[in-house]
């Protein structure tokens, strides 16, 4: 077998070896229940050694046994470079501009033609190569300003986020800015986003996609274009996402930044407002504004002011039956959301640490653990003593959303307290609709 291993070990490697083939390459693999074809695929290191993956022309990946192979044939090479990209359409001087910031993640990827995997790249050429609706709608200036998985983005990285954000809103050139974000933790850049940067005079998107670019279920271009169709030319400035609005590819959901969440693992329209409508859909490349229950400043009137600062000693602790209040005693920070039952309850086994908490002088914030609804701490005596104790209610602001906002609240409110009960992004809604 010629190159590297890809993460092959053991029987798999003995099996590649044997038939000279190496990832990348165009297999057509003889199982013992019959024969399949495709790219294939690297592995982990530390993935069992009993498997050899073949992505197939569905865009899906399978597991063939090695104990199970009769025969491979190796119908083409892994191919070392990517078929050249088109140019650039010209530049049309009627349509709006977008900055385009790539930060990483799903959307952000191309297959890989050596391995049959997906890494990151976004250039323009890419981009309209990915997605050539765009340039009928607007001049799209992409700009790479760092390449990582949203799981691996902390505070610091929204920092570096909202400056390059507010660099791009002050030159003047832009309609809007769109954000490519991996999904696992967009919701919380969202929220974060929204906090330190108050009074935007255009709409920034974050917008991800939950399969690559190289799968045909793909939902990267579609997600892709309305965000950009909405930062061009929505009449409403501030935070959002936008991703797909349901399982079809005909609409773009946007939600307000501070009321979306991430809530299934691998569905294309994963996300979705909570307590409140989107704010707009796309489809058809128009923007189509709905009433989300949110007040949404207008398009051009704000004045940006930007506090990028956040403090990360927060801690999120989800309350369960058993949960030990040891976990309270140990945070070592300066502000705890607490994500509690219902309306807003925890054991009262938890109050004596809650206080102790308190009397230190860190804020202690109470959501709750239910996606929809609010916390009304009033309404059951454990609500009250935790009231009676110093817990600061958030009505119906979401955990995420919390926690960056406490973030953000430590670095650059004077009040934290009076700052967590305070909308200052929408992040907490008058009425929640039935």
């Amino acid at each position: 077998m010629s190159g590297d291993s890809g993460g092959y070990r053991g029987a798999g490697l003995r099996l590649l070896s044997m038939y000279g083939v190496c990832a990348g390459d165009a297999v057509s693999v003889v199982t013992a229940e019959g024969e399949m074809s495709g790219i294939l695929m690297p592995r982990y290191e530390s993935a069992s050694e009993d498997y050899i993956v073949i992505k197939l022309k569905s865009g899906y990946n399978a597991g063939v046994d090695v104990s199970k192979v009769k025969s491979i044939e190796k119908i083409d090479s892994a191919k070392g470079e990517a078929p050249a990209a088109p140019p650039v359409p010209a530049e049309n001087p009627g349509l709006p501009r977008v900055a385009l910031i790539s930060t990483g993640g799903t959307i952000a990827s191309k297959i890989d033609y050596r391995t049959g995997g997906v890494k990151a790249a976004l250039s323009a050429s890419e981009l309209y190569a990915s997605v050539p609706e765009l340039a009928s709608h607007a001049t799209v200036d992409p700009e790479v300003l760092m390449s990582e998985y949203s799981e691996n983005l902390t505070p610091e990285h929204w920092a570096a986020i909202a400056e390059k954000v507010a660099e791009k809103v002050r030159s003047g050139k832009y309609s809007g800015v769109v954000i490519s974000h991996g999904t696992d933790t967009m919701h919380y850049t969202a929220a974060a986003l929204s906090f330190a940067l108050q009074g935007l005079p255009v709409p920034v998107v974050l917008v991800g996609a939950q399969r690559s670019s190289d799968r045909p279920s793909s939902d990267a271009a579609l997600n892709m274009l309305g965000a950009t169709v909405f930062a061009a030319t929505a009449g409403v400035a501030g935070v959002f996402v936008a991703m797909h609005a349901g399982t079809s590819d005909d609409a773009v959901a946007v939600h307000v930044g501070t009321r979306v969440r991430k809530n299934h693992t691998s569905r294309r329209d994963a996300f979705e407002s909570i307590d409140v409508t989107p704010a707009a859909i796309v489809k058809g490349g128009a923007v189509e504004m709905q009433a989300s229950g949110i007040e949404l400043a207008p398009r051009g009137r704000g004045e940006l002011k930007l506090q990028s600062r956040f403090d990360s000693s927060v801690a999120l602790l989800k309350y369960y039956p058993g949960f030990d209040p040891a976990m309270i005693d140990s945070a070592n920070c300066k502000a705890i959301i607490l994500e509690g039952t219902g309306l807003g309850h925890v054991n009262k086994n938890c109050f004596p640490s809650i206080k102790k908490a308190i009397e230190k002088g860190v804020v202690v914030c109470m959501a709750s653990q239910c996606i929809w609804g609010r916390v009304s701490m009033t309404v059951y005596d454990t609500g009250r003593d935790l009231l009676d104790i110093g817990v600061v209610p958030l009505s119906d602001m979401i955990a995420e959303t919390a926690t960056a906002k406490a973030m953000w609240a430590l670095a650059n409110a004077p009040n934290v307290k009076k700052a967590m009960q305070e909308n200052i992004a929408g992040e907490i809604s008058e009425a929640i609709p039935i």
